[in-house]
C-alpha cells in the first residue's frame, strides 16, 4: 500500500490521525472522529490552531469562553453546505455529539491570542463550480485565504460520478510567490455511494532521463485520507459514484498558488 495513502483505523472515535510527524511533514494536522450522540472530544495544541468542520451531524461545540451551541444541519457531506467552528492557538474546545457524528479536525501551527474564535456557519461558506464537461466539481470554501487564520486553508470539493477533479494537475511545492505557493496538503475522501471508489495519483515531473521523484497512483475507498507532501495530485471517481473530499493545507505563507503541468494545460483552453 502507498506510504500516502492513511486507512481508517476502525469505526468509533478517533478513526484517522495524520500529525506532521506522522506525515513527515511540518504544518497540517488532520483527524477524523465519529461520534455517537452524547460522545464528547475535546483538543487544543500550543502553537497549533484548529478548525473543527462538521462532515456531518449535529453537535454542541465550545471553545475557550465561547459556547457556540448546537451546530451543524447536513446529515451527509454529499447534502448542502457544512458548519465548522474556527479555534485559534493554544484554545481548548470541546465537542459534543446530538446524532451521530463525524468531526474533522484540521490544524497547523498559530500564534496563541492573534484572534478570537468563531462559527463559520452554512451561509458564510462561498462556493463555485470549477470546470467543464466531466470535470466539473462543485466547490465550497471554508477557510479560505480571504478569511482569518495564521495558516490554515480548508476547503471542500463535491465531484460527481465519472469525473476528474484537481484536474488538470496542478502542484504547490515550490516557495515562489508570486507564481507558486509551497502548501502541504491532505484529502478526506467519501463516496455516495459509500461502496465506490476512486483514484488519485500524486507525482512529480520527470528530470531528463525520465524518472520522478515521486509517483503513486491509489484507489481510494469512502474514508481514506491521502497525503499531498509534494507533486501534481489528481482525482478521477467512476461511473455511479460522486466523490467528496475535504482539503486541509498549510504552508510557510498562507496564499495558494499553483503551477499547472505544462503538457496538460491546453486543457483549460476555450
Amino acid at each position: 500500500m502507498s506510504k500516502l495513502l492513511v486507512k481508517p483505523s476502525g469505526t468509533a472515535g478517533r478513526v484517522v490521525d495524520v500529525t506532521p510527524e506522522s506525515a513527515g511533514w511540518t504544518y497540517v494536522g488532520f483527524a477524523l472522529h465519529k461520534l455517537k450522540p452524547g460522545e464528547s472530544v475535546s483538543g487544543g495544541e500550543a502553537g497549533r490552531e484548529s478548525c473543527l468542520v462538521l462532515v456531518s451531524g449535529k453537535a454542541a461545540i465550545s471553545a475557550g469562553e465561547s459556547d457556540f451551541g448546537s451546530v451543524g444541519r447536513r446529515m451527509s457531506p454529499f447534502d448542502g453546505k457544512p458548519s465548522s467552528v474556527y479555534v485559534p492557538a493554544g484554545m481548548e474546545w470541546r465537542v459534543t455529539a446530538e446524532t451521530d457524528l463525524e468531526l474533522a479536525v484540521c490544524t497547523a501551527p498559530g500564534t496563541a491570542g492573534a484572534r478570537p474564535p468563531r462559527l463559520i456557519g452554512e451561509d458564510d461558506n462561498t462556493q463555485e463550480v470549477r470546470g467543464r464537461g466531466n470535470n466539473v466539481r462543485h466547490v465550497t470554501n471554508i477557510l479560505p485565504e480571504t478569511a482569518e487564520a495564521d495558516g490554515l486553508l480548508v476547503v471542500e470539493v463535491v465531484t460527481p460520478a465519472g469525473n476528474t477533479s484537481s484536474y488538470p494537475p496542478h502542484k504547490h511545492d515550490a516557495d515562489d510567490l508570486p507564481r507558486e505557493s509551497s502548501l502541504e496538503e491532505t484529502y478526506y475522501h467519501r463516496l455516495n455511494p459509500p461502496q465506490g471508489f476512486a483514484f488519485q495519483r500524486v507525482y512529480t515531473d520527470a528530470d531528463a532521463s525520465g524518472r520522478r521523484e515521486l509517483d503513486e497512483a491509489m484507489a481510494v475507498e469512502d474514508g481514506d485520507v491521502t497525503l499531498v507532501p509534494k507533486g501534481y495530485h489528481p482525482c478521477a471517481t467512476i461511473h455511479g459514484y460522486d466523490l467528496y473530499y475535504l482539503n486541509v493545507m498549510a504552508g510557510p505563507k498562507r496564499t495558494w498558488r499553483f503551477h499547472n503541468a505544462p503538457e496538460h494545460e491546453w486543457l483549460l483552453k476555450p
